[in-house]
């Protein structure tokens, strides 16, 4: 089997850094919303918008992982939560529906990114995917631990198979030749409108009866 690439470093870490960011507001307006001091604040930033990549690097051998090596992830994380420690009173009154979408992009933009370094690194499409979503809500899961809750990609309305989705696509449109920005898009699309879509319309996969 002809191993499937990305080759496109500046797409990936463009991709890559604003997940980054976009991750990071997401967690600090969590840590606002738990009434985290400061220090919790950029904690809860860092974790939510770098822990899923660090998880994916450590699998997939990529190590020291970009997120220690790099100093503009840990920089990006850290922007991303003073804006919105300098900004909580517009913060607090950001509508549930917002925090959602960027939530949904973030989670869009790691899946696409996890995959395709996952590739690059050699790794079988299907691990590939599955990279991708571990990227995608590893961070997440970090943040709702660390604030003492269960993680939302364990309940909430098609999380994980929106990120797998995301990245599959995205694996599926390098194998059709298509080029790495288009396949990129395409497999951030898929991801985002399938969680927006789940979110508004409420669907859950299949659940135990508890009865």
């Amino acid at each position: 089997m002809v191993p499937i690439k990305f080759h496109s470093a500046t797409l990936l870490l463009v991709i890559d850094l604003i997940g980054t960011f976009v991750f990071a507001v997401e967690g600090a307006s969590a840590a606002i919303q738990g009434n985290l001091d400061v220090l919790g604040l950029m904690v809860l930033a860092f974790a939510t918008a770098l822990g899923g990549g660090i998880i994916r690097d450590v699998l997939i051998g990529a190590v020291p992982p970009n997120s220690i090596k790099d100093w503009r992830y840990p920089a990006i994380a850290f922007a991303g939560g003073a804006v919105v420690f300098f900004q909580s009173s517009f913060v607090n009154q950001v509508p549930a529906s917002l925090i959602v979408t960027l939530d949904a992009a973030g989670l869009a933009l790691f899946a696409v990114a996890g995959a395709a370094k996952a590739l690059d690194y050699g790794i079988h499409p299907f691990l590939a995917m599955l990279m991708g979503g571990v990227t995608g809500v590893g961070g997440g899961t970090i943040r709702d631990v660390l604030l003492a809750r269960i993680p939302s990609v364990l309940h909430s309305d098609v999380y994980a198979a929106a990120a797998l989705a995301g990245a599959a696509a995205m694996i599926l449109a390098l194998k059709l030749k298509m080029r790495p920005a288009l396949a990129s898009t395409i497999g951030i699309v898929v991801c985002f409108v399938l969680r927006m879509i789940a979110v508004h319309q409420h669907w859950n996969l299949p659940r135990v009866p508890t009865h």
